[in-house]
Formats: C-alpha cells, structure tokens, sequence
C-alpha cells in the first residue's frame, strides 16, 4: 500500500491544538483511506520499516493501547513497552527517560496523568516526536477518531451541533476542540464545580472556526435540545474510583436515557469514548440502540492512531 503522507508543522501531538484545522482535515482523510485499505484486505504501509515506537502506559488502557499496537504493526515497525515503574517510577527523571528513549526510537505514545508531566517529557527531547495517550487533562487521539466517525455518518461536520454531558473532563476537552476547529456548535452541560478547565474552554473559543460556538451550562435538557449527537463519558474518571460514590449523586441528572435522547433532533446519534458504566451515564437501551456510534468510535482509534504516525514519521 502506498500512500501520500501530509506532515505534521510541531514535532509533538500533545493536544488537537497542534494541529492546524487543515492539517486535522487531512489526518481524517487518511485515516479514511487507511480504514478503507484495510477493509479490503490491504492493511499495510510500510512508513515504519525498521523501527520501534515505544509505548510508555501509566494507566490502563484497552483501546488506545492495542489500536497503536496494531498500527505500528501495519506501518512496519514494532513497539517496544517499558514498565511504568521504569519510565515514571521516579528511578530517574522523565527528561531522562526521554532523552534515552530519543537515542533508540523516534516516536514515543505516551499515557500519564498530568499534562504538565507529558509537556516536560517531550521537551526534554530535541528529536524524538512524543504523541499524548491521555492525560487527566486532554485526550487528543480519542476526539481523531470521533471525528473520522461523525464524517462517516454525516459527511461535512460545518454547522452540526453536538452536546456533551456530564464531567468537563480530558474527553470533553478535546472533543471541543476538535469540533470548533471542523465548523461544529458544541453545548457543554455539567454540574457545578465540574465545568471544563477555564484555560482549556479558552482555548476551545480560540480555536473556533466557520463561525462555530461553544456554550457551557448546567442543565443538560437544555444543552441536548435539537443537537445532532449526544456524547457522555464516565463520571469517574480513572484516579476518581474512591470518589465515584459522591459522584453518582450529582450526575445522576446528566444520565443519557432514552428521555433525554427524546430532546435532540431526529436521528441523533449517540456517542461514548469507552469503557461505559452501563446504569450509570448512560443506559443499556441508548447505547445498544441504532443511534449509538461507540463501536464506531472505538473501531476509528485504530485508523486515526495509524494517520497520525505515519504523518509524524514523515517529518
């Protein structure tokens, strides 16, 4: 398979916001042709012959892990994962992990908790791209593939409007992102005291595009009414278990039912980054419906992951 491979202006991936709006229209498009390759039985681009990427995981991970496991398979490379307790275990400092790893492998996945950890860590390295696999404050790669997956259902995302519900969270954050700066109207509703970091819903304003408009509030009947998709994460984020009691009370309101689904337009889809806590955000009968597109979104991190390698080996 062969493929014309767009570059990436910053070395590192750490946030959408490193994309340009063009350069994050052309990261959806081959991932497109790269989902479409391998449905025809041809998933390989050999655009990592020879090299290693390494995966560096400080949270679990099912999705994110085995879709850039199998993308650096495809692209021809191999992934070499040392433990957390080597790479953030405080037996050295992360620069100097990062400076090591440099020496070895030019792209590194990283999944850590704070952003400012994964912001030292790709700084440290002068030449090795550093790719973000979520941090507690951004989630670029999961909004990549929500993307590709509104684009396979609608076409043209300018002027759709989408809600969020539930915890201004990574997940929300780069989802704004990501739809303000394809032209979509993005309504946040959350509980009080857990609205979206107001440096990241800055950025998300900024980010805009087309005219598209970003709304935060807490009534979430409001937010959903006449949207085209609905999207919810969990209420307790991986970190929060010990908080997940309290927080079932507050959020119980932010469920996404099938009464809550009745105030969007006709055909709204219903989205999830996964794992769902079935009962809790949402329930069985809205995301084993014909409007839910979360197997979608979990198929395209595959897609997605493999696009943004290959685009940052091609730098």
């Amino acid at each position: 398979m062969t493929v014309e491979l767009p570059s990436l202006a910053s070395k590192d991936f750490l946030s959408i916001l490193n994309l340009s709006p063009d350069a994050l229209a052309q990261a959806l498009d081959l991932a497109a042709v790269f989902k479409s390759e391998r449905l025809k039985g041809r998933p390989h681009a050999h655009v990592l012959e020879g090299q290693h990427i390494a995966l560096l995981f400080e949270k679990p991970s099912l999705r994110t892990h085995s879709a850039f496991t199998i993308a650096v398979r495809e692209l021809g490379g191999d992934v070499i994962e040392p433990t957390s307790d080597v790479a953030f275990g405080g037996r050295e400092s992360a620069g100097d992990v990062a400076r090591n790893l440099e020496r070895w492998v030019p792209i590194a996945v990283v999944r850590t908790f704070a952003q400012t950890r994964l912001d030292l860590f790709a700084a440290s390295s002068s030449r090795m791209r550093v790719i973000n696999a979520l941090t507690d404050e951004e989630h670029p790669c999961q909004a990549l593939a929500d993307m590709l997956a509104l684009i396979e259902r609608w076409g043209a995302l300018k002027g759709r409007t989408i809600a969020f519900v539930g915890d201004g969270n990574n997940v929300a954050a780069s989802l704004a992102q990501a739809s303000v700066m394809l032209g979509m109207h993005i309504r946040l509703a959350t509980p009080v005291g857990f609205e979206l970091n107001a440096g990241l819903a800055a950025s998300v304003r900024k980010a805009a595009q087309c005219g598209a408009t970003f709304t935060e509030g807490h009534d979430p009947v409001a937010a959903v009414q006449g949207v085209d998709a609905i999207y919810t994460d969990a209420w307790a984020s991986m970190g929060q278990e010990d908080d997940a009691e309290r927080r079932a009370g507050i959020f119980q309101p932010y469920q996404v039912n099938a009464g809550l689904m009745s105030h969007a337009a006709p055909g709204a889809l219903f989205m999830h980054c996964l794992p769902a806590h079935r009962g809790h955000e949402v329930t069985d009968e809205v995301i084993d419906s014909p409007a839910s597109i979360v197997f979608d979104q979990s198929e395209n991190r595959l897609h997605t992951q493999k696009a943004l390698l290959a685009m940052m080996s091609s730098r």
